[in-house]
C-alpha cells in the first residue's frame, strides 16, 4: 500500500473535518510513487533481477581476474626459479667444451701441420690426434682450418662424409676466429645435415692467426632431458630460430616473423642448410605482471596460445655470453581452475549479500507501508462513510440512466430490424417490378389462348363433337395450372419470410429462381451449365435464399445480354462443413471501381430506372445472418464469379451417409 484507501475511481478530496490526516498519510505514498515512472513499475522486478545478475557477474569477473593474476604471479615466480636452473645447466654444459679449441693451439702436431699443410704424414698424425681427442672429449667432431677456410685435418677423416678438404670460409665462426675472437655458432651441417653447436678459436697469434680450430658439440642430451619435464622448453638463437626444444616438432621453427632480407641472408650462410624455418604458431594473449620489478630480473612473462590450445605462461631469459634466449612454457590450467572457483565463490557471496540487503530493504518497506496503511486507514475511515453514501447515489443515478439506454437500444434495434426487413422486401418488390413485364407476357399468352379455346369449345359443343370439347377442356386446365404456377411462384417470392424453416434445398432454390427469371432467360438464351447436387441442403430460409439467387442470376443475365455466345455456369461443392455455390458468367467482368464499391447500398452500374443498387447489399446481409458470406472475383478466362457460402444443413449429412451406405 502506498497511500490512503479509496473506492476505485475516486479521487480523494480534502474536507474541513479531516484536513491534516490525509496530508500526513499521503507523504509516504508520494515518496514511493516518485521512485519509478508509472510505465516502469511493472518492469521493476525484471530490472532488479538484471541488476543483480550484472553485479554478480561483475563480482565473479573481478574475482576471476584477481585470482587468475595472483596464481599466474606465483606460477611466474616458480617458473623464474626453474628458468634460472635451466639456464645455469645449459651454461655449464656449454662451458665444458670451451677449453677444447684453445687446447689445439698448444699441441705440436697441430702446429707442425700449420707450418707444412701439404705434408701427408703431418696430416695423418693430426687426424689421429683429433680423432682421439674427439673420443675423449665426447664432442661430435673436431677439425682444423687454414687461414683460407680449408679443412686441413678432422676427427672424422675416416668417414665417407669427412670434412677433409672442404671450404668452410663462409661460416661465421671461421670469420670470428680469424678476427682474433672466440666463435660461438649454432648451425646445420652441409655434409650430413646434422645440427650442432660450434666453438672456434684462432691458431697462432691472435692478431694474425694462421688457422682456426673448431669443435662441434651435439646438444641432443639436453633436449632429451627437457622432454621428461612437465613444462615445455625451447632455446632460440640470435635469429629467433628454435635450435633446441622439448617438442622435436618445434625445432628449426622461427619464434618471430623473419623478413625477406633475413631469410636471404640465412640462405646464403647455409646456417640452417636451407631449412624452411616455418613460424611457430604462438600468439600473444597478454602480458603478465608478476610483481617482480627488480633490476636483476631479465625475464619477461607473457600469456601465449599455441594454435587454438589453452593459454600457457611463457617466460624468457637470455643465456649469458650468447645472443640466445631460453623460453619456458608452463600450463595455466590450475590457475584457471582456481580462478573459476574463486569467481563462483565471489558470485555466490555477492548474490547472498545482495539478496540479504534486498530482504532487509523489503522488510523495511513493509514496516513503513504498514505504518502508512494504518495511518491511512484511520484517516480514510470517516471519509469512507461519506464516499459510500455518495457512491450509492451515483450508482442509483447511473442505474436509471443505464435502464433508459437499454430501453432506447432495444427500441432502436427493433426499428433497425424493421428497416432491414423493409429493405429486403423493397429489394424483392424491385425484383418483382423488373420481372413484371415478363410475367405479364407469360400470363397474356394463356389468357388469349383461353379466350380462343373457350369460344371454340361452345361451337364444338353445339355440333356434338365431345371429343374435341374434352381435349379443349384439358388444354384449358393445363393453361390454368401454368398461370397458377406463375402466380404462386411470384406470391411465394414476394411474401415476407418467417415461416419458421431454417433449411433449404439448394437445387430447388436454383429451380425457383430460374423459373421466376424464365422470361429473361428466354430473351437472352444463355448456355446454362448446372452442377448442383439435388440432395444438397443449406442453413437458410428458402425464400431468402431464392432472393439471393434471383439477384445473382439477374446480374449474370444482365452481364451476358447482347454478348455473342452467352454462358452462365452454376457449380456447388462442399468444403469444411460449408457449401460453396459459384455463379459465373462470360460477360465483361467487374471494373476496379465496381470492386471498391460492390457491396455499398444504392451503388449500381445499370442505367437509371433498372435497379436500386440494393441487390448485392441485401444478399450479403442475408448470407451473413445465416453464418455465410458473399464474395466476387474476375475469372482468368473473362467474366465475373460470385461465390455464395452457407453452412451445410444437418439433413445433408444424413443423406450423404445414406448414399454412402
Amino acid at each position: 500500500m502506498t497511500g490512503p484507501l479509496h473506492p476505485p475511481g475516486d479521487t480523494p478530496r480534502a474536507t474541513a473535518a479531516s484536513p491534516a490526516a490525509p496530508a500526513t498519510s499521503a507523504a509516504p505514498a508520494a515518496a514511493n510513487g516518485a521512485r519509478l515512472p508509472h510505465g516502469l513499475r511493472g518492469a521493476a522486478p525484471l530490472l532488479a533481477l538484471l541488476a543483480l545478475a550484472v553485479l554478480v557477474g561483475l563480482a565473479g569477473a573481478l574475482g576471476y581476474r584477481y585470482t587468475y593474476d595472483t596464481a599466474l604471479a606465483r606460477q611466474a615466480e616458480r617458473g623464474q626459479v626453474q628458468l634460472r636452473l635451466y639456464t645455469q645447466a645449459l651454461e655449464s654444459e656449454l662451458a665444458h667444451y670451451d677449453y677444447v679449441p684453445g687446447l689445439l693451439s698448444l699441441d705440436e702436431r697441430i702446429a707442425a701441420l700449420m707450418l707444412r699443410p701439404d705434408d701427408a704424414t703431418r696430416t695423418a698424425r693430426a687426424n689421429e690426434y683429433l680423432s682421439a681427442l674427439n673420443t675423449r672429449a665426447g664432442t661430435r667432431v673436431i677439425y682444423v682450418l687454414d687461414a683460407h677456410g680449408k679443412v686441413l685435418a678432422t676427427s672424422n677423416w675416416q668417414r665417407p662424409d669427412s670434412y677433409l678438404g672442404e671450404d668452410l670460409s663462409f661460416r661465421p665462426y671461421f670469420r670470428s676466429a680469424m678476427e682474433g675472437q672466440l666463435g660461438r655458432f649454432y648451425g646445420v651441417g652441409t655434409t650430413r645435415s646434422e645440427s650442432g653447436y660450434y666453438l672456434s678459436a684462432p691458431l697462432g697469434e691472435r692478431d694474425n692467426p694462421v688457422g682456426v680450430a673448431v669443435v662441434k658439440i651435439g646438444l641432443e642430451p639436453l633436449e632429451n632431458r627437457w622432454q621428461g619435464a612437465d613444462s615445455q622448453m625451447l632455446l632460440t638463437d640470435e635469429n629467433g630460430v628454435v635450435i633446441l626444444a622439448s617438442d622435436p616438432s618445434w625445432k628449426l621453427a622461427a619464434l618471430r616473423p623473419l623478413s625477406a632480407e633475413a631469410r636471404e641472408r640465412l640462405a646464403r650462410s647455409l646456417q640452417y642448410n636451407r631449412a624452411p624455418l616455418p613460424q611457430l604458431p604462438l600468439t600473444l594473449v597478454r602480458k603478465v605482471n608478476n610483481g617482480n620489478g627488480s633490476a636483476g630480473n631479465t625475464s619477461s612473462d607473457e600469456l601465449v596460445r599455441l594454435r587454438r590450445g589453452p593459454p600457457m605462461l611463457a617466460q624468457h631469459a637470455a643465456l649469458p655470453g650468447t645472443d640466445w634466449q631460453l623460453t619456458l612454457l608452463t600450463n595455466t590450467s590450475q590457475a584457471r581452475v582456481a580462478a573459476l572457483n574463486t569467481a563462483a565463490l565471489a558470485g555466490v557471496l555477492t548474490a547472498f549479500v545482495l539478496l540479504l540487503g534486498a530482504a532487509w530493504n523489503v522488510r523495511r518497506r513493509i514496516i513503513n507501508e504498514r505504518l502508512a496503511a494504518r495511518a491511512a486507514l484511520e484517516a480514510a475511515n470517516s471519509e469512507l462513510e461519506r464516499k459510500v453514501a455518495e457512491r450509492t447515489a451515483d450508482l442509483s443515478t447511473s442505474n436509471q440512466r443505464l435502464q433508459a439506454e437499454v430501453t432506447e437500444r432495444i427500441r432502436a434495434e427493433t426499428v433497425l430490424r424493421q428497416a432491414q426487413d423493409g429493405l429486403l422486401q423493397a429489394g424483392k418488390l424491385a425484383a418483382v417490378g423488373q420481372m413484371s413485364t415478363g410475367i405479364a407476357h407469360e400470363l397474356n399468352q394463356p389468357l388469349a389462348a383461353l379466350r380462343t379455346i373457350s369460344g371454340n369449345t361452345g361451337k364444338f359443343l353445339e355440333r356434338g363433337d365431345y371429343a374435341t370439347v374434352r381435349a379443349n377442356l384439358d388444354t384449358i386446365i393445363g393453361l390454368v395450372e401454368r398461370m397458377g404456377r406463375i402466380t404462386g411462384a411470384l406470391k411465394s417470392f414476394a411474401r415476407k419470410p418467417g415461416n419458421g424453416r431454417r433449411q433449404a434445398k439448394l437445387a430447388e432454390a436454383v429451380d425457383n429462381a430460374l423459373f421466376l427469371l424464365q422470361t429473361r432467360v428466354d430473351a437472352v438464351q444463355p448456355a446454362l451449365q448446372r452442377d448442383v447436387d439435388p440432395a444438397l441442403a443449406v442453413v437458410c430460409d428458402p425464400n431468402r435464399l431464392e432472393q439471393v439467387l434471383v439477384n445473382l442470376l439477374g446480374n449474370a443475365l444482365d452481364a451476358v445480354a447482347g454478348k455473342p455466345g452467352p454462358r452462365i455456369a452454376l457449380h456447388a461443392h462442399v468444403a469444411g462443413g460449408m457449401v460453396h455455390l459459384t455463379v459465373r458468367d462470360n460477360g465483361a467482368g467487374l471494373s476496379e471501381e465496381a470492386f471498391a464499391r460492390l457491396f455499398e447500398p444504392f451503388f449500381t452500374t445499370k442505367p437509371a430506372g433498372q435497379g436500386l443498387g440494393l441487390g448485392l447489399t441485401l444478399s450479403a446481409g442475408i448470407l451473413n445472418e445465416n453464418g455465410g458470406s458473399l464474395s466476387a472475383t474476375n475469372h482468368p478466362d473473362g467474366g465475373a464469379c460470385f461465390t455464395l457460402v452457407l453452412p451445410l444443413a444437418p439433413e445433408s449429412h444424413s443423406q450423404d451417409a445414406d448414399h454412402a451406405g
